[in-house]
């Protein structure tokens, strides 16, 4: 039986064991944190990863929440555009939903067999030919999987040149709070800035706020910084803020490669997720990206019996189409949440005012507009 290492233990690294081990493969995912799991932030998943999901043989209705419609609102709490769910899922076939990030990992975690999940082992070195070294063990695998994140180890490792992530000039803050009370899908935009809300099952609600700031600024007392800046955003900003306990805030700089890398495979290894294309968040297509990743790498080991066959189609299958995305995301977040200029922020107010709501779907569902390669049997 061919043997596949995965160093990452996140939505792309679970995802893609999944994928391998139903191709036929012997997994073993190595995780850096003493356990698999995040908490304290949600994601959106498109009817592409939706469909990546069901090819793995993943069932989220129990877990996820369809989005059924939503609003996006100026900061002065001026409607810009209404988001109709109906419309949505019959432009895509899927509705969009909402899931808690730790809901999605357990979801994955509990369609691997334990013995193969190494939660506390730190990769320290790792070689083309698919050598993978920890503290006190080593193996050699026919592939290696490296979802190991923005700060891909195996990336600067295997590709030395590359410059690596790239600040986008936003931070973001991210919570989900237990009963918020009735809140739909809906979002907020000013300049320089961007919220959105999510609703989650259990009555919970996912809600994050990106603004500007420069790198590695961190808020001792992050409630008083949003208060202070965006107190007199309209509702339910305000009250999301003070309803948020301070432990559940969490920041991180939003980063993204924005040197794109020339090919995602070195000899057996195959970078996957945010190592080989970490995109700004402005599309929600990060972590369906990954997934994604997943099942075309499984599926293409199907189809080609030589790994380096395998990690070709692969390469051939997803740069372009991965790195378009960041690319189109970018674009989406220079013509929103960072646009700041006044007269330019009335001018993308007034066009999301006027745009007919076909066009609207058209243009925010382009990206998920993605078929799956085939089911991962193994040969």
């Amino acid at each position: 039986m061919r043997t596949a290492a995965v160093i990452g233990g996140g939505i792309g690294g679970l995802s893609a064991a999944i994928g391998l081990r139903r191709a036929g493969w012997e997994v073993a995912v190595f995780e850096r944190a003493p356990r698999f799991a995040e908490v304290g932030a949600g994601i959106t998943l498109w009817p592409n990863a939706l469909r990546a999901l069901e090819t793995l043989g993943l069932d989220l209705a129990p877990l996820a929440v369809p989005q059924v419609s939503g609003r996006l609102r100026d900061h002065h709490g001026r409607l810009l555009t209404e988001v109709d769910g109906a419309r949505f899922e019959r432009a895509l076939g899927k509705p969009l939903l909402g899931i808690a990030r730790a809901q999605l990992l357990d979801l994955l975690r509990d369609a691997i067999p334990a013995a193969d999940l190494r939660a506390g082992t730190t990769i320290t070195a790792v070689t083309g030919d698919g050598r993978v070294r920890w503290d006190g063990g080593e193996l050699t695998a026919d592939l290696v999987v490296a979802a190991d994140g923005v700060h891909s180890a195996v990336r600067s490792a295997l590709w030395p040149g590359h410059p690596g992530p790239a600040h986008t000039g936003h931070t973001a803050f991210r919570a989900i709070l237990d009963d918020p009370g009735p809140l739909e899908l809906s979002g907020l935009l000013g300049p320089g800035t961007e919220v959105g809300m999510l609703p989650l099952t259990g009555g919970r609600l996912y809600w994050y706020l990106a603004c500007e700031s420069s790198p590695d600024v961190r808020h001792a007392d992050p409630k008083a910084f949003l208060r202070r800046h965006f107190g007199d955003w309209p509702e339910p900003l305000p009250s999301l803020i003070e309803a948020t306990p301070d432990e559940r805030f969490l920041q991180n700089d939003l980063l993204a490669l924005r040197t794109p890398l020339p090919t995602y495979v070195r000899e057996r290894v195959a970078l996957l997720g945010d190592a080989a294309h970490a995109m700004s968040p402005y599309l929600g297509q990060g972590g369906c990206q990954a997934i994604e990743d997943a099942v075309v790498l499984a599926a293409a080991t199907v189809r080609h019996t030589s790994i380096a066959d395998a990690l070709r189609a692969y390469d051939r299958e997803r740069r372009p189409r991965s790195q378009a995305i960041a690319r189109r995301s970018d674009q989406a977040g220079r013509l929103g949440a960072q646009l700041k200029n006044p007269l330019a922020v009335a001018a993308r107010n007034a066009v999301l005012r006027l745009m007919p709501a076909r066009l609207s779907v058209r243009a925010s569902t382009a990206a998920a507009r993605w078929t799956p390669p085939g089911p991962l049997t193994a040969v």
